[in-house]
């Protein structure tokens, strides 16, 4: 990410006068470290996102680039930085979803798992496949378990024999995560709570007169791949403060949250 700034940064750099003044040269580097401010802060909604589609595995091909930032102060408006967030992609996520919905293979696999180790008669093998039913949907394993087929396997009762698992005693699957059912509007909540945090934790030192506005455009990566679905919502988000309300925060005389509200949000 370090490098990805010094990248976006250099036309910038190099755009300057040799003979720029002391506090143009202050006010270029203030705008340089919260450039890399709001680029942690979408890194830091992306792994909050990676956190929660942990389970379904490595998620590197979900969220493979990373965000990049450009600031400029604009004379008689104040600040604006232009955010580039990381492409979501929901290929995989609509593809796994499907896949949980239906358990595609499991009733057959666990049908087949379980005729095996009830024939192999093996008290270790009854006892490992007795764990994974635990951890299955309750819905496969009443279908799986249905008249015809094998029972789960259990512990062994007092005769010895084998008793059936019930459905009861698979515990139940949490609640899905609202990111399945909405994707991209999940992702970009996430990603704008850590950009409006960003705003009123770092930008003390941007020099924003109370008439001025702080303005974050985040958009997302246009350069997403040809195979992905085209994400028909996408939007450019704009948050702005202005600079009095900043001072105010800053200054503790309005609270955290009242500044939050304060943030206009606009959407195009």
């Amino acid at each position: 990410m370090a490098l990805g700034a010094l990248i976006v940064n250099a036309p910038f750099a190099s755009a300057q006068p040799a003979g720029e003044t002391a506090e143009a040269k202050q006010l270029r580097y203030q705008i340089g470290q919260m450039e890399r401010v709001l680029e942690g802060a979408v890194e830091h909604g992306v792994a909050n996102i990676r956190d929660r589609l942990q389970a379904l595995g490595p998620t590197e091909l979900l969220i493979s680039d990373n965000a990049r930032a450009r600031g400029f102060r604009l004379d008689g408006y104040g600040v604006f930085f232009d955010v580039v967030v990381p492409s979501l992609d929901t290929t995989v996520l609509w593809s796994i979803r499907t896949l949980d919905q239906n358990d595609l293979g499991l009733e057959s696999a666990l049908k087949a798992l379980q005729a095996h180790v009830r024939s192999a008669g093996d008290v270790d093998l009854e006892q490992a496949l007795r764990r994974i039913e635990l951890q299955m949907n309750p819905m496969v394993l009443a279908r799986a378990s249905a008249p015809g087929t094998a029972a789960p396997v259990g512990a062994r009762n007092a005769a010895g024999s084998v008793s059936a698992a019930t459905v009861d005693d698979a515990p139940q699957k949490p609640a899905p995560d609202p990111i399945f059912a909405k994707p991209n509007e999940t992702y970009r909540a996430e990603v704008t709570k850590s950009l409006m945090d960003a705003l009123l934790d770092h930008s003390g030192s941007l020099g924003i007169d109370p008439k001025e506005w702080l303005t974050i455009a985040a958009r997302r990566n246009d350069e997403r791949p040809r195979l992905a679905p085209a994400d028909s919502d996408a939007q450019t988000f704009i948050l702005r403060l202005q600079g009095a309300d900043l001072t105010a925060f800053l200054a503790r005389q309005i609270t955290r949250e009242e500044a939050l509200k304060r943030i206009e949000v606009r959407v195009f």
